[in-house]
């Protein structure tokens, strides 16, 4: 029997003790932790003022890690019923016990934490302007890649998310809350579809089985629906991709599927690789309307998950940016071209550069469909493609990838000496890290705000402005 610690004089921590604490600090991202005896215990998924019971999983020197076993005690911002079923078992929403006021709250202060921690704010002071709440927080996904697996190992098949803490159980989920209806039907379809047809799913470890992903798009501004079935080419010959098509059709929707798709994905990753996309019906792509522009989507574009909200991070985002009037603006990590097509009306020339070539084929196709005709778009990573471009900024948007900007990118750009860049982070971590080269380099934090674009969860977006 495992020995349970509250408190004594003095001890030696041992991987897979079990102790108990109350949460008294709490860091991005859904880090809770408490001090035992001196040594800070982190524990990921607790909420500050939760007193906890958790199994040690790591030891340092000066701190452990440990897995939360259970809630104790509730915290006081807990003010909320969770809405889903699968609440606690799901890896995806962290936050359904707190009023969506008390994720803002605390979701804003760990995002001012982190920049505090890296700023001199009595020397470089700056506004904080807060956190921007979305606009809908219910059923405002706009896009969702669900797995197929098992729930329990060997288990029958099933088809939603990771279970927490896990990276093989499968959790179903036909009951999401952060997805319209529709979503929860094609799933449920779509896993009584591969269980009727006995259909086996793709083992990560062995690389056999057939089916591996179903990624949902659907259109907030008109409803379309565009669905993409994942498999590998073990026991293809299995399936009945007409049917299957044929059986989404006659779902009874409330919004329209617009396009069927299927993908081939026989790479070892544990992602939505595209290595043959085959169109089953209709078209391959929805069409969003964001600050009045109009934007193809098609199943591997980068677009913003929560529309309405976006619109607020990128209006926000235009307000940072200023004076634009005869300015050459270089947007890197430009995905599929939002920001670029948002300042181009107001720019002499908007140039994007994005690694991802099928999203930079979607920023020309939208940009045209637009009528912009000075926004120019390269293929390519960032590292390499500024050596390139003979035109130079005047102003640096920044939008890149979670794990931030490569540190040999980073300085290139720094080089370029513009006045002024806006970062847009969707890890604020990555941000921070980021924030010491550029002050080491003499550009300062003047403006910065959360932006809130995943409702339930601990994720959150980030905007500064840094001026030379």
């Amino acid at each position: 029997m495992r020995q349970i610690l509250t408190k004594r004089k003095r001890f030696v921590l041992k991987k897979r003790e079990i102790i108990e604490g109350k949460i008294t600090a709490y860091d991005f991202p859904n880090k809770g932790s408490f001090e035992l005896d001196g040594k800070k215990i982190i524990v990921k998924g607790a909420l500050p003022g939760q007193t906890v019971s958790c199994m040690i999983s790591k030891v340092r020197k000066d701190k452990a890690e440990a897995r939360l076993l259970d809630v104790l005690e509730k915290s006081e911002i807990e003010d909320a019923a969770p809405q889903c079923p699968q609440f606690g078992i799901c890896g995806g929403c962290t936050y359904q016990t707190l009023s969506y006021a008390n994720q803002l709250t605390l979701k804003a202060d760990q995002v001012k934490k982190l920049l505090d921690g890296v700023i001199d704010t009595e020397r470089h002071p700056y506004e904080w302007d807060g956190i921007i709440g979305s606009p809908v927080i219910t059923a405002y996904r706009n896009k969702m890649e669900y797995s197929f697996g098992d729930e329990y190992k060997d288990g029958p098949l099933v088809l939603g998310l990771h279970k927490k803490n896990s990276m093989y159980d499968i959790v179903p989920v036909c009951d999401c809350v952060i997805v319209s209806e529709d979503y929860n039907k094609i799933v449920a379809y779509t896993m009584e579809f591969a269980r009727s047809h006995q259909l086996s799913y793709y083992k990560k470890m062995q690389h056999t089985g057939l089916l591996r992903h179903l990624v949902i798009r659907q259109s907030k501004t008109n409803g379309g629906l565009l669905v993409n079935l994942v498999t590998s080419t073990d026991g293809l010959s299995h399936l009945d991709l007409n049917a299957y098509a044929d059986g989404l059709l006659s779902l009874p929707l409330a919004g329209k599927i617009v396009g069927i798709l299927h993908t081939e994905n026989d790479s070892l990753a544990d992602a939505v690789i595209s290595e043959k996309t085959t169109l089953l019906y209709g078209s391959g792509a929805i069409e969003e309307t964001v600050l009045g522009l109009r934007f193809q989507i098609t199943p591997f574009s980068f677009f913003q998950t929560n529309t309405k909200s976006a619109e607020k991070l990128y209006d926000k985002a235009r307000s940072y940016v200023g004076e634009t009037k005869n300015k050459v603006i270089f947007d890197l990590y430009s995905g599929t071209g939002t920001i670029a097509q948002i300042l181009s009306p107001v720019a002499k020339k908007v140039i994007g550069v994005e690694i991802v070539e099928e999203a930079v084929e979607a920023a020309r196709e939208n940009a045209e469909l637009n009528g912009l005709s000075n926004c120019e778009f390269i293929a390519g990573d960032v590292l390499k493609v500024i050596d390139t471009i003979e035109e130079k900024p005047d102003l640096i948007i920044l939008d890149p990838p979670r794990d931030g900007i490569h540190p040999k990118a980073l300085l290139k750009i720094i080089d370029y000496g513009v006045d002024e860049i806006v970062y847009i982070s969707c890890k604020p971590t990555s941000l921070a890290r980021d924030l010491v080269t550029f002050q080491e380099h003499g550009y300062f934090v003047r403006k910065a705000c959360a932006v809130d674009q995943f409702v339930n969860t601990c994720h959150c977006e980030s905007i500064v402005l840094l001026r030379r």
